[in-house]
């Protein structure tokens, strides 16, 4: 398994492999929309290969201050098998390497099962309220 950041040849499998894990996503979230307008900003977004396959990525984010985790995907058929760890701690390393002192990340309640996995390489549970508001 290779991780390195995401390279436009990569960009029709890691749309294929959004739309298989996260089929119920809003439409403000549709990678075709999403992905071009992260990498007008910057590249960090990590991509995971093996045999010539995408089989998993996770999407950056750092403000100079804080680092926040997205969009961590892997497909079905790969899960279980360290490919989301090794994505982790690339992104652990890659953000570091920045300058960030502390990573975030937040999770919806329908997908709350996966609490467990990111307490396994060292999220805690923070006491917040998350509020957004859509200005498109």
């Amino acid at each position: 398994m290779t991780i390195r950041r995401v390279q436009p040849i990569d960009l029709e499998q890691l749309i294929e492999l959004w739309e298989i894990v996260f089929p119920n996503d809003p439409p403000h979230n549709a990678p075709h929309l999403v992905l071009p307008a992260k990498l007008e900003v910057d590249d960090l977004i990590l991509v995971s290969w093996e045999e010539g396959k995408l089989i998993g990525a996770c999407m950056l984010g750092y403000d100079g201050h804080r680092g926040w985790l997205y969009e961590v995907a892997v497909h079905p058929d790969h899960r279980r098998k360290g490919v989301g760890t090794a994505l982790i701690k690339s992104a652990f390393e890659t953000l570091a390497s920045l300058g960030c002192g502390k990573l975030n990340l937040q999770i919806r309640t329908a997908n709350a099962g996966v609490v467990a996995f990111y307490e396994s390489v060292g999220f805690e549970v923070e006491e917040r309220i998350s509020m957004g508001k859509h200005l498109a």
